[in-house]
C-alpha cells in the first residue's frame, strides 16, 4: 500500500514563495515516476511538474521558470518549489506517484495566493 502525504500549502501574497513536500510510503518511491498536479475550483486537475526515477523534469508552461520539482530518495520525498507565485497558481495542490500501470493520490494540501 503507498500512502502519500503533501505538506507545505498555505497563504502567500503574489510575487511569494512556497515549497510542499509530499512523503512518500510503500516501497515503490524511488523507481515510481512523481508528479504534482492542481485542481483549482470548477477546474479540471491539471499537471504541475513531474520527476521521474532518473530524475528527468517536465513542467506546465504554466509554471516553467518559477517552480521547481526536486526528490530525495532518501527520504522518500518529493518537493516543489514555488516561486513567484501568482494568483492563478490558487490551487488544491495534489501529489501524484505513477509506477508501471499504478497510480497513487495524495488527499491534496491547499495554496491560495492574494493579489
Amino acid at each position: 500500500q503507498v500512502q502519500l502525504v503533501e505538506s507545505g500549502g498555505g497563504l502567500v501574497q503574489a510575487g511569494g514563495s512556497l515549497r510542499l513536500s509530499c512523503a512518500a510510503s510503500g516501497g515503490i518511491f524511488r523507481r515510481a515516476a512523481m508528479g504534482w498536479f492542481r485542481q483549482a475550483p470548477g477546474q479540471q486537475r491539471e499537471l504541475v511538474a513531474r520527476i521521474t526515477g532518473g530524475s528527468s523534469t517536465n513542467y506546465a508552461d504554466s509554471v516553467k521558470g518559477r517552480f521547481t520539482i526536486s526528490r530525495d530518495n532518501a527520504k522518500n520525498t518529493v518537493y516543489l518549489q514555488m516561486n513567484s507565485l501568482k494568483p492563478e497558481d490558487t490551487a488544491v495542490y495534489y501529489c501524484n506517484a505513477a509506477y508501471l500501470s499504478d497510480n497513487y493520490w495524495g488527499r491534496g494540501t491547499q495554496v491560495i495566493v492574494s493579489s
